[in-house]
């Protein structure tokens, strides 16, 4: 299918880029990597106007600085995947990157525009949510950090205004806590059904877990946070595989999961239990620490 006419405007910075936007009004669409709009372009999902091709805007490396990574927003999957600052600072979205659909998505894709997409099951959004991370978005005048809880509102929807731009994804440093994202697929490729992402902080001479977080992707209009209660019971006590699966089916019973093609609301619940389950496992050992049988 052939997509609707549009306006194409090549801009050389990312603030004439958002000076473009404005200019344009809410018909014009930011163009990085294209492989999300173009295909919902082709299927006449989205019919913006104008196009703002933002491809030769701004530096794609990813660099360390102090305790964050900061990831550009142009740059692409594969390039966040290989490189070695994010494989050894922030391995957890090096490994969740894996994921994403195929290697030409993955060569193309941009982490800028995985995160203003804001798909519910987006592997990029689940992880930076589990990690804490922060968005970086500017205008032509000013620049403004905002929290990845705060960035994604609801389906396909994010806090950005309508003349700013994702400047650069910051990912806290990992550090010496355990990770770990899984994720279930009908087929390669395909989105996500469920997918979970785990950060563990353990007290390796104790083995007694001092901090937790869980993000879930593929169970309400945008990636959540896993049950902050169950999640919370972990701090403070050793970690036991009885005690993670009990925690793990008090994460999935918090959640409502809606049921489409792909797999109904109990369906996904079931998935969310064992995913968790076995995210936390793997966390744990990672992170230093041993789950007691």
């Amino acid at each position: 299918m052939v997509c609707a006419q549009f306006e194409y405007h090549r801009v050389g910075s990312l603030q004439e880029a958002s000076s473009t936007l404005e200019q344009l009004g809410e018909d014009a669409k930011i163009l990085a990597g294209g492989q999300s709009l173009v295909p919902m372009m082709s299927l006449r999902l989205a019919r913006p106007a104008f196009l703002v091709d933002i491809n030769g805007a701004a530096p794609a490396v990813p660099e360390l600085a102090g305790e964050y990574v900061r990831v550009p927003s142009l740059c692409r999957h594969a390039g966040a995947r290989g490189s070695a600052v994010v494989r050894e600072h922030a391995p957890l979205l090096a490994d969740a990157i894996g994921h994403v659909g195929n290697v030409r998505i993955r060569n193309r894709g941009t982490i800028g525009g995985s995160l203003a997409q804001a798909d519910p099951t987006a592997e990029i959004a689940c992880v930076a949510l589990a990690l804490r991370a922060e968005v970086v978005a500017l205008t032509a005048d000013r620049e403004r950090t905002i929290p990845i809880d705060d960035f994604l509102v609801t389906y396909l929807t994010t806090a950005l205004e309508q003349n700013e731009v994702v400047c650069e994804l910051r990912v806290p440093v990992v550090g010496r806590r355990g990770w770990s994202f899984l994720e279930i697929v009908r087929r390669a490729s395909d989105f996500a059904v469920v997918g979970v992402a785990a950060v563990v902080e353990v007290d390796s001479s104790t083995g007694v877990i001092r901090d937790a977080r869980v993000a879930l992707a593929g169970v309400a209009d945008r990636v959540v946070l896993a049950d902050e209660e169950a999640i919370g019971s972990m701090v403070g006590v050793p970690a036991g595989e009885a005690a993670l699966r009990d925690i793990a089916a008090v994460v999935a019973a918090a959640t409502d999961p809606h049921s489409d093609v792909h797999g109904s609301g109990a369906y996904r619940r079931k998935l969310v239990a064992a995913l968790t389950r076995r995210a936390l496992v793997e966390a744990v050992t990672r992170g230093g620490g041993t789950v007691a049988a």
